[in-house]
């Protein structure tokens, strides 16, 4: 069973075959566009997707580096959403008070994003959450960056195809 190198390491080495079957694709019909920011954005979501369904194992390095992130990323997102509404009195006492409220969300985040993973290889590990990360990369490209549509395909081809990598290496390819 591959390791977190394993798993990194063959995506970065194989992504050329990605960008050779993608431009195969795009002469059969199928609308990618192949710009130089959708190649690097879909290199960096490919590789990141050939070890991403180890997030749902606690001791995955990829499950410990993304639960911080997660956990301050909700903290932030209080807080921006709270600073407004807080009055308590002194400016310095509401962004406190405001920044005391996203720290409990914070924590809550963090132990919430353990214990709603499912188990080791279950769902997450599956074709289903390979099309889920794709469809949220074409989302970012299309809608968070304002990219155009045949990047967007690419991006979200080249996460999907990262995702399925991992779970070839893992020899454990399910639809659900």
């Amino acid at each position: 069973m591959p390791n977190y190198d394993a798993h990194v390491l063959s995506g970065v080495a194989s992504y050329p075959l990605v960008v050779a079957m993608a431009g195969f694709l795009s002469t059969r019909g199928i609308p990618f566009e192949l710009s130089t920011m959708a190649l690097v954005i879909g290199y960096g979501l490919y590789v990141l997707g050939a070890d991403l369904p180890d997030m749902d194992h606690p001791n995955a390095l990829i499950h410990r580096g993304a639960k911080p992130i997660v956990s301050v990323l909700v903290g932030g997102a209080a807080y921006i959403n709270l600073a407004s509404s807080i009055n308590v009195g002194e400016q310095w006492l509401n962004t406190a008070v405001a920044w005391g409220i996203a720290v409990a969300a914070a924590l809550v985040a963090w132990y919430a994003f353990t214990w709603m993973m499912p188990g080791h290889r279950g769902v997450v590990h599956s074709l289903l959450f390979a099309a889920v990360y794709g469809a949220l990369a074409f989302l970012l490209v299309e809608y968070g960056l304002g990219m155009g549509t045949g990047e967007g395909l690419y991006v979200g081809f080249a996460a999907f195809s990262g995702y399925t990598l991992h779970l070839i290496l893992d020899r454990d390819i399910s639809l659900l």
